[in-house]
C-alpha cells in the first residue's frame, strides 16, 4: 500500500470514523483490536495523528471492509450524526450509531459512483411545505397528500410501486437490517440529496408506512434529520403528526378509500372482517392501517381496531385463508439508480468485478449476475403458497366497537 499523504488522512480519517460506528465498535473496543490507546485511536479518527499503513489494513479487515473503500481518493463522507444528535438532543446508543454509520457508508458510496460515471444529483425536488402551527394538522396533512398525488399523476388509485415513485421524486431508499425497534432513519446529505434508510426486517406493508411517513418528512422538514421508532413516545411532536397523518391520506385517499368501502356496503349490507382484509390488501397496506382510516374519515365506528385486536383477529391467517396473494417485496438494499450506476461504473472499467461485488454489497457470481439483469431488464417475480389456516370468525364491523 503507497504512503499516505496529508491530503489524504482527513478522507481516511472520516471513512474509519463512519466503518467503525456501521460496524457496531466502540473507540476502546477498536483500539484494543489494533494494539493502541483509545486516545491514540481518538486522534486518528480525527485526522490530528495520521494513520499508518498497516494500520489502515487492520481497522479495514476489523471493520468488514476493503481497503480500497477506505482510501479511495474521493471527498470524505458527510458526517450525519451531528445533526441528528442535535435534532434528537440524546445520547446515541451503539445501534443507533451503527444504523448511521451504515446510511453514512450508503451515501458514500452514492456519490462516488456519481462521480465515476460523471452523473449529477438530482436536484429538480418537489417544493417544501411549511407545517402551521393553528391549524387541523390531519386536515392539512390531507390536503399536502392531495396536491403531492396530483403533481406526480396518480389520481386516488393505490400506489403498487411506492419506492420506484419515490426514488423518481428524487429520493435515495436505502434498506437496512435495522434494530426492530426503529422503522427508519432520514438525512439530507450534502451533494447527494436526501436520504432514507427503511427497515428490511419489518413486513412489506409496514415498510411502505415508513417510507411514506419519511416521504412527508422530505416534503415538511427535509433538512432536519431523524430517527423514527415503531413505537413513537405517546406525545408526539406536530411534524410527526402531519406525517403519519400524510402517510395515511397519501396511501389511502380518502375518495378511493370512500369509494371502495360504499361499493362493498352497497352490494352487501355490511362490512366484515374479509371486507376489511381485502381493502387492506387493495391499498397494500396493514390491516391495522386500513382499519384507523375508516376510523378516520367515519366509515367505522371510533374502536373498531381496538375491539377488533381483543377478539385476537389475526390478520394474517386472514389473508391467506382469503387467498390474498402477498406482493413481493423490493429487496434491494439500495435505490434502482444507485445499482445502474455501479453496473455502468463496471461497463466503463472504471471499478473492477470486485469493486462492483462490494459497490452491490454482494458476492461476484450475483454481482455478474445483476450486471446480466440489468442489462437485459428482466424483472424476476416469487409468489408464496398460502398454509392452511383457521378462518377467524366473521363480524360486522359496524357495531363491534360499540
Amino acid at each position: 500500500m503507497h504512503q499516505i499523504s496529508e491530503a489524504d488522512i482527513g478522507v481516511i480519517a472520516a471513512r474509519l470514523l463512519a466503518a467503525r460506528k456501521a460496524a457496531g465498535l466502540t473507540q476502546q473496543e477498536a483500539a484494543e483490536q489494533l494494539g493502541v490507546s483509545r486516545p491514540t485511536l481518538i486522534a486518528i479518527e480525527k485526522g490530528t495523528r495520521a494513520v499508518k499503513p498497516d494500520e489502515v489494513v487492520k481497522l479495514a479487515r476489523l471493520y468488514g471492509r476493503t481497503l480500497n473503500e477506505i482510501v479511495r481518493p474521493s471527498p470524505a463522507p458527510q458526517p450525519i450524526e451531528p445533526h441528528l444528535r442535535a435534532s434528537l438532543r440524546t445520547e446515541m446508543s451503539a445501534e443507533l450509531q451503527a444504523v448511521i454509520g451504515e446510511l453514512t457508508a450508503f451515501a458514500d458510496d452514492y456519490r462516488a459512483l456519481e462521480r465515476l460515471t460523471g452523473s449529477e444529483p438530482f436536484r429538480d425536488f418537489a417544493p417544501e411545505v411549511s407545517v402551521p402551527q393553528r391549524v387541523e394538522v390531519a386536515a392539512f396533512a390531507e390536503d399536502v397528500a392531495i396536491r403531492e398525488r396530483s403533481r406526480l399523476h396518480l389520481g386516488d388509485q393505490p400506489i403498487v410501486d411506492l419506492r420506484s415513485l419515490v426514488e423518481q421524486a428524487g429520493v435515495h431508499v436505502f434498506y437496512g437490517s435495522l434494530p426492530s425497534r426503529l422503522a427508519g432513519l432520514y438525512a439530507f446529505v450534502p451533494d447527494l440529496g436526501y436520504c432514507i434508510l427503511i427497515n428490511r426486517k419489518h413486513p412489506p406493508e409496514r415498510r411502505r408506512w415508513t417510507l411514506s411517513h419519511e416521504y412527508a418528512h422530505f416534503l415538511a422538514d427535509r433538512h432536519k434529520p431523524g430517527v423514527d421508532y415503531v413505537q413513537p413516545a405517546k406525545r408526539k411532536p406536530l411534524s410527526e403528526r402531519f406525517a403519519d397523518a400524510f402517510a395515511a391520506s397519501f396511501l389511502m385517499p380518502e375518495t378511493a378509500i370512500r369509494r371502495s368501502f360504499l361499493a362493498i356496503t352497497e352490494r352487501s349490507g355490511d362490512f366484515q372482517t374479509a371486507d376489511l382484509s381485502r381493502l387492506a390488501h387493495h391499498f397494500y397496506v396493514s390491516v391495522h392501517a386500513a382499519a384507523l382510516r375508516l376510523e378516520d374519515v367515519g366509515l367505522l365506528p371510533r374502536g373498531t381496531w381496538e375491539a377488533l385486536a381483543e377478539r385476537g383477529f389475526k390478520p394474517g391467517a386472514a389473508r391467506q385463508l382469503l387467498g390474498l396473494p402477498t406482493r413481493p417485496p423490493s429487496e434491494d438494499p439500495f435505490p434502482e439508480r444507485y445499482r445502474y450506476l455501479a453496473v455502468q461504473a463496471y461497463l466503463k472499467a472504471a471499478i473492477s468485478e470486485g469493486q462492483l461485488a462490494r459497490f452491490l454489497r454482494t458476492d461476484r457470481v450475483t454481482a455478474r449476475e445483476i450486471v446480466d439483469a440489468t442489462l437485459t431488464s428482466r424483472d424476476l417475480d416469487a409468489d408464496g403458497d398460502a398454509q392452511s389456516v383457521q378462518m377467524p370468525e366473521q363480524l360486522s364491523l359496524f357495531d363491534l366497537a360499540s
